[in-house]
C-alpha cells in the first residue's frame, strides 16, 4: 500500500457509473484518482478523466488496463462478468485489491472470484447502497418472525439499459430470506406466470421483473398473509448512493491484504 491518499482505479470510466465514481473520487480528500480505463472504440479515449466535469485531473481515459493498475491501490468495478474476472485476474497479479459491484456471475464465476480473493482482497456485493445493505439485515430479522403463514414476493424494477433479470440485488435479497427461513433459493424461486398457474405454493419465492425509462433501481420484498400485508422497500433516486458505497468499501479494503468481503463486512453489520 502507498503512504497517504488510497489510489484509486475505475474501469467504465464513460459510462453513468463510472462518471459518478470519479466525481465522487474526486471530491474525497483521502483518495486519489490514478487510473481512468474504458474498452477500446470508446470515443472518450485519450480525453481527461475529469473533463465531463470541467476538471483537468492528469488522468486520461486508456485501454491499458495493467499500466493503469500498476498505478493503483484498489480497483473499482463495474462493469460485465467476463470484463470484471480479466480484470480480477490481473489485480491477483498485482496485488491490487478489488471493489466488485457487477452482477450477473455465475456459480462457477463466483468460485473463480473466491479463489483470486486469496491472493488479493475483494469486496464483491450486488448493490453497494449503504442502505440496500441495512434492508438486506432487516430482511433477515422480518423474515424469521414471518417464516409460516406469509407469502414472499420479491419485485424490482430498473432502466431500460440493465441487461441482466431479476436484478442481483433482487437475488440477494431472495438468498437472505431464505436462508434465515430454511429454504433453498435455487428450488424455491418462481421467476415467471404466465397461463393457468394452478394455486401459489406457499413455499415459494416469488419474483417480478420490470424494466423501463430511466429507474435507476426500485426494489420490495412482499410478506402477504391473511389481513395483513408487510412490504419492506429500497428506492434509489441516484446512483450517488452507489459510488458512496463503493468508496467505503474501497477504504475497507485498504487495510485488507486478501479475503472475500461483502457490504456487511465493510459495514460492520456482519
Amino acid at each position: 500500500m502507498s503512504a497517504g491518499a488510497v489510489r484509486i482505479a475505475i474501469t467504465g470510466a464513460s459510462g453513468r457509473m463510472g462518471r459518478m465514481l470519479i466525481e465522487a473520487v474526486l471530491n474525497a480528500p483521502d483518495l486519489r484518482l490514478t487510473a481512468a480505463l474504458d474498452r477500446e472504440g470508446s470515443p472518450t479515449l485519450g480525453q481527461d478523466a475529469g473533463a465531463f466535469l470541467g476538471q483537468h485531473t492528469g488522468v486520461a481515459i486508456t485501454t491499458d488496463v495493467r499500466a493503469g493498475l500498476s498505478q493503483a491501490d484498489v480497483l473499482i468495478d463495474f462493469t460485465r462478468p467476463e470484463g470484471t474476472l480479466a480484470h480480477l485476474a490481473l489485480c491477483a497479479e498485482l496485488g491490487v485489491r478489488t471493489v466488485i459491484g457487477t452482477t450477473g456471475f455465475s456459480d462457477a464465476q463466483k468460485a473463480e472470484i473466491q479463489a483470486l480473493s486469496q491472493r488479493a482482497a475483494v469486496m464483491m456485493a450486488p448493490n453497494m447502497s449503504v442502505g440496500v445493505n441495512v434492508v438486506l439485515k432487516l430482511l433477515e430479522n422480518a423474515a424469521k418472525a414471518l417464516a409460516q403463514g406469509y407469502d414472499i414476493e420479491i419485485i424490482e424494477a430498473h432502466h431500460r439499459h440493465k441487461v441482466d433479470a431479476p436484478s442481483g440485488t433482487a437475488l440477494k435479497m431472495g438468498e437472505v430470506v431464505a436462508d434465515a427461513i430454511g429454504r433453498d433459493l435455487k428450488t424455491c424461486a418462481v421467476y415467471g406466470r404466465e397461463g393457468v398457474t394452478g394455486e401459489r405454493d406457499p413455499s415459494t419465492i416469488g419474483f417480478a421483473t420490470v424494466r423501463g425509462g430511466d429507474i435507476i433501481g426500485d426494489h420490495t420484498v412482499l410478506f402477504a398473509g391473511i389481513g395483513e400485508r408487510i412490504e419492506i422497500s429500497h428506492k434509489a433516486s441516484s446512483r450517488a448512493t452507489f459510488a458512496q458505497g463503493s468508496l467505503r468499501a474501497a477504504r475497507f479494503l485498504a487495510t485488507r491484504a486478501t479475503g472475500l468481503f461483502d457490504m456487511n463486512d465493510v459495514l460492520g453489520l456482519a
